[in-house]
């Protein structure tokens, strides 16, 4: 395992182990290690998650229309959204993506060469599986919300 390019999540069942891949999306591999360093992702919440399809995360504000960091130009690449791939939020622009990222639970190829694949869940699944869905489903956020408790990258973990 390289753990300068592996990404730990925990949630409330337990550890997310996320192989980023700098090789498919250099820039958005950076952004997304340096606000794990800095804590960023540390308690946000999972906006929007619906059953069958993806559990989205990166909103600072909790709502879906917040972010951190530079927007970044897409870099998308022949990588599936396959179960577990770990991929960019944006708006519809392209070049808007910058915190936010979703986790799909099932294939889902329609997204393909639109968003920018940027790692896969290697281990963990089982608990992305088990984030409360329903949130963001239909406009309105329903609370609590899941979070992700602790965002490191694996290099850096003391546990």
């Amino acid at each position: 395992m390289d753990k300068e390019n592996t990404l730990y999540i925990d949630l409330k069942d337990g550890r997310v182990v996320i192989e980023m891949r700098p090789d498919l999306a250099p820039k958005h591999v950076a952004q997304i290690k340096k606000l794990a360093r800095e804590g960023k992702y540390d308690g946000v919440v999972f906006h929007r998650v619906i059953e069958g399809f993806m559990a989205q995360t990166g909103d600072p504000t909790g709502t879906g229309s917040g972010g951190m960091g530079e927007t970044l130009a897409a870099e998308f690449n022949k990588e599936p959204h396959t179960r577990g791939a770990v991929s960019m939020a944006r708006t519809s622009d392209p070049n808007s993506a910058r915190s936010q990222f979703f986790i799909v639970f099932k294939d889902s190829n329609f997204l393909d060469n639109q968003y920018t694949v940027w790692g896969r869940v290697t281990s963990g699944m089982e608990f992305v599986d088990k984030i409360k869905k329903g949130a963001g489903q239909s406009g309105s956020v329903s609370a609590p919300q899941d979070q992700m408790v602790k965002v490191q990258v694996a290099a850096d973990a003391k546990d």
